[in-house]
């Protein structure tokens, strides 16, 4: 592979996390946002990178340092490296979602003693993991009989026509990403990745305020939203 293409593979790379950290929001498909300084950072560094190594090539050969070979050969493999510049610029994948989330088990939800009274507001707003936790360890069950508003995406493959709210988290990219569930019984069925608010009473199955308590959902209504431009945070449901 001769030196100005691999120039140019830098310049791609380069461009191609610019394009999603610093023009655009995609990059929050891919990390935290938090990231976002030394992804725009990364980016500026391989584009220079890349300009120097074309101009440093160019001015070799107008001073005729070379010798008629090119030992500045890379392996083959080295092209793959087009894949993922391209496809920044061209094509960015798209998030996880349903497909990913009905792949692996529930995020585990931190062991909690202590809980705040549940505000006067019906129905109360309130994430998935906030959720998941009043039903398996509030002991004053102060979740029951209340109205319940959350709001994620849907993951279908329950039984008898249920689904799974679904929300999926990064603690620091798309590869440690995991997904908090809880299950809805009624309302329509929709395609996966469609994201809804759903608003609900708790499911009784089990004890409430154990372990053998359903995390789930009786839904009253469940609506259309639009997907949060960061959809990788369990954050509260829009007004």
């Amino acid at each position: 592979m001769r030196r100005f293409v691999q120039a140019l593979l830098l310049v791609l790379c380069g461009l191609g996390l610019l394009q999603v950290s610093l023009f655009t929001e995609l990059y929050l498909r891919y990390v935290k946002e938090g990231m976002r300084p030394l992804l725009i950072a990364s980016g500026a560094v391989l584009l220079l990178l890349g300009l120097a190594s074309a101009v440093l090539d160019k001015r070799q050969e107008k001073e005729g340092e070379g010798h008629g070979h090119d030992h500045s050969g890379l392996p083959r493999v080295a092209w793959l490296l087009l894949l993922p510049a391209l496809s920044l610029l061209c094509y960015a994948p798209p998030a996880l979602g349903a497909y990913t989330a009905s792949r692996q088990p529930p995020k585990a939800v931190a062991v909690q003693s202590d809980f705040d009274p549940l505000p006067a507001t019906s129905p109360v707003p309130m994430t998935l993991s906030d959720f998941t936790s009043r039903v398996r360890q509030d002991r004053r069950q102060d979740i029951k009989g209340r109205g319940i508003r959350m709001t994620g995406f849907v993951t279908p493959g329950g039984p008898a026509g249920s689904w799974d709210l679904t929300r999926v988290i990064l603690n620091c990219c798309a590869a440690d990403a995991q997904s908090v569930k809880v299950r809805i019984h009624g309302g329509p069925a929709l395609p996966a990745n469609t994201w809804v608010t759903v608003t609900g009473t708790w499911h009784a199955a089990g004890k409430l305020g154990t372990g053998s308590a359903a995390v789930a959902l009786d839904a009253r209504t469940v609506q259309k939203v639009a997907r949060p431009v960061n959809g990788y945070q369990d954050a509260l449901p829009l007004p």
